[in-house]
């Protein structure tokens, strides 16, 4: 199944513009095939000075010994010492801290923990909450004021897992320092003046985002980001809108519906996955991606003629499709074992005997001859004794 569509490209780049930043562009929809904590201190980022040889500081402000004071003390996120922020320039105050839903504006410099560089973002936009940036991110900045310089270590669960990272580089297991400014916070734009193109854009980049996670192994998320893409494309609109448009956008919930499907069946939560792809069907009933999983889901919860009748639909919309064709060949074979089992449990219920049992054919043949010999006998004996009647009446 190829999983390439170039159609929402130009769409997806209008989101950058837009302030919607994904983690990685992966690309269009894709086919499904048969998927530590590190407690050590984090170094320091820079040169903390020392020695004898320190000018002598004047006395600072107000502001500056707040500012001063914050900096020297740790915040444990999560309570678990693998997610710390450090503040070291105040903020405006707690009331200007962001929520979730909100689009934020930062500055971030990553670095591993011996203190390598690896990517410098001065303007990076995202959605608080909506699992766009990396975990440690979207939970620090929540704590954050607005102008907030801080640093955040995080362990490498809350990064980029055991996976690591290509863009950027990141080996497996890393635990990483961030250097952190929020620079801006603002409200979601409304979805109902979204022009029609702008929101494709964001739909696709949400969608993107759940591709990121699911390619990662991290099914849950990327179920989430699928269901904010289909908030996305379900929304009202206050703007006109070409079918041409419509039809954008429906092609966008039928893909994140087929890979919401896929991350359910791999999270054994097949009830679920039936929905999304009966749910896709509804837009699209001839959708290949869609009836391919929907046959293979049926087939795991035992439906094995409905999963055969929509394997075989699949097959003939799309003849030359051999992934197809291997999973109709295995549940053809799991079919014809499934009724043989049955066949036998009820002859067992039933008590029916074997053809195959001699005696008991025999008993009944011979039961069968008897009768027909003594029938024979008798009516020989009364044709004689009638036949002498008649004969010595003539006499």
């Amino acid at each position: 199944m190829d999983l390439v569509d170039n159609q929402v490209s130009a769409a997806a780049t209008l989101a950058n513009k837009n302030g919607q930043t994904s983690l990685l562009d992966s690309g269009e929809d894709f086919e499904v095939l048969d998927e530590d904590d590190i407690d050590d201190d984090p170094p320091p980022l820079e040169d903390a000075g020392g020695g004898d040889h320190q000018e002598k500081r004047e006395e600072p402000v107000d502001g500056e010994a707040k500012s001063e004071e914050a900096s020297q003390e740790w915040m444990d996120v999560l309570g678990n010492d693998q997610l710390k922020k450090k503040v070291l320039v105040a903020g405006q105050g707690r009331d200007s801290r962001p929520t979730r839903g909100q689009n934020v504006t930062i500055s971030v410099k990553t670095f591993l923990k011996d203190g390598t560089p690896v990517q410098e973002q001065p303007e990076l936009s995202f959605t608080l909450g909506d699992g766009d940036v990396i975990q440690a991110l979207d939970l620090a900045v929540l704590l954050m004021e607005l102008g907030e310089k801080a640093v955040v270590q995080t362990a490498a669960k809350y990064a980029y897992g055991t996976r690591g990272s290509c863009e950027p580089e990141v080996p497996p297991d890393a635990d990483l320092s961030l250097e952190v400014e929020l620079k801006q916070v603002c409200n979601a734009a409304d979805l109902e003046l979204l022009q029609p193109l702008e929101k494709l854009a964001l739909a696709s980049g949400k969608r993107e985002t759940g591709n990121f996670h699911y390619q990662r192994g991290d099914y849950a998320f990327a179920i989430n980001s699928y269901v904010i893409a289909m908030e996305i494309t379900d929304s009202n609109s206050k703007v006109d809108m070409s079918p041409r448009e419509e039809n954008q956008l429906i092609d966008v919930k039928v893909k994140c519906l087929n890979n919401m499907a896929a991350a359910q069946l791999k999270l054994d939560h097949y009830e679920a996955a039936l929905k999304s792809c009966v749910a896709a069907l509804d837009y699209q009933p001839n959708n290949i991606k869609a009836l391919f999983r929907m046959g293979k889901v049926q087939a795991l919860l035992g439906e094995y003629g409905e999963a055969s009748q929509t394997l075989r639909k699949a097959l003939k919309l799309e003849p030359s499709n051999k992934t197809i064709h291997v999973e109709l060949s295995k549940l053809v074979k799991k079919h014809s074992e499934q009724r043989g089992a049955e066949q036998a449990m009820y002859k067992k219920m039933l008590g029916n005997p074997t053809p195959s049992d001699p005696s008991k054919r025999w008993t009944k043949e011979s039961w069968s001859l008897s009768w027909k010999w003594l029938f024979g006998a008798t009516a020989v004996a009364i044709g004689s004794v009638a036949l002498s009647v008649v004969l010595a009446a003539r006499n």
